[in-house]
């Protein structure tokens, strides 16, 4: 099956304007993602879909691909089908524009998970083991089945392990029992489902959660997961910028 990394790069952000064209050892962050998604051996292509003029002839002049997508668009998801309503391949595979620390061998791992016909969706999670996430609203969990396919997206502590914690304000990382995954942020798409998905009116657990995966699960849309052992994380803050940073410096 043919794929391709679709990077959605919006600059309007609210809490960090401007922030794919901000610069992260000499190189903007979209330059980044775009660098690193181009390492993965199982893709045909990388494109940026941006709404900013700006951002599409910076990805030109460091020698990447870019289209102008719709300012409308509400979501990333929505941007990238727009792009994939125009080209043929078998398999998009959305990579945020903020990930700077997003690894080749992450999306040949969410391509992967779609060899089982019964996934629709690929994504990654990771295994939890600084506490302080179990309890952060801004790092999504994720329960699945025996099979790996997702059952479950929340903001909460799930599962919610009882005879460990007692109650939300003794809920520890700690105990031979206690396994909590949280979500990253990276999906591989069949086509033809990233095209419905987008059509799709938003969902009530998608509305109250604020998570876009929520409407593929509510309409029986099956999303297939794999365990990463890669950290990573978006940049949403000028100080999420000096945290990567630190992280690259750290690696070299």
């Amino acid at each position: 099956m043919s794929a391709i990394v679709i990077i959605p790069a919006r600059y309007d952000s609210t809490r960090f304007p401007g922030k794919p064209l901000s610069l992260l050892k000499g190189k903007t962050l979209i330059q980044h993602v775009y660098e690193n998604s181009q390492g993965a051996h199982l893709i045909e292509d990388v494109i940026v879909a941006t709404d900013s003029e700006t951002i599409f002839e910076k990805v030109l002049s460091f020698g990447g691909k870019a289209v102008m997508t719709d300012r409308s668009h509400p979501s990333g998801t929505d941007r990238i089908a727009e792009v994939a309503t125009s080209i043929d391949y078998d398999i998009i595979v959305n990579v945020q524009g903020d990930e700077p620390l997003i690894r080749p061998q992450m999306i040949d791992d969410v391509i992967a998970l779609l060899d089982d016909e019964r996934a629709s969706i690929g994504t990654l999670i990771k295994r939890i083991t600084d506490t302080g996430e179990i309890m952060d609203p801004n790092i999504v969990k994720v329960v699945f089945d025996k099979d790996g396919f997702a059952l479950y997206f929340s903001r909460s502590p799930i599962p919610y392990h009882r005879d460990e914690w007692k109650n939300l304000g003794q809920v520890t990382g700690h105990g031979s029992r206690v396994t909590v995954f949280k979500h990253i942020g990276i999906y591989s798409y069949r086509r033809e489902v990233l095209l419905a998905l987008s059509r799709m009116e938003p969902t009530e657990l998608e509305k109250r959660e604020k998570l876009e995966q929520l409407r593929a699960l509510e309409n029986g849309i099956t999303i297939k997961i794999q365990e990463t052992f890669f950290e990573t994380f978006g940049v949403d803050t000028p100080e999420d910028l000096e945290r990567v940073e630190k992280c690259l410096s750290t690696s070299l």
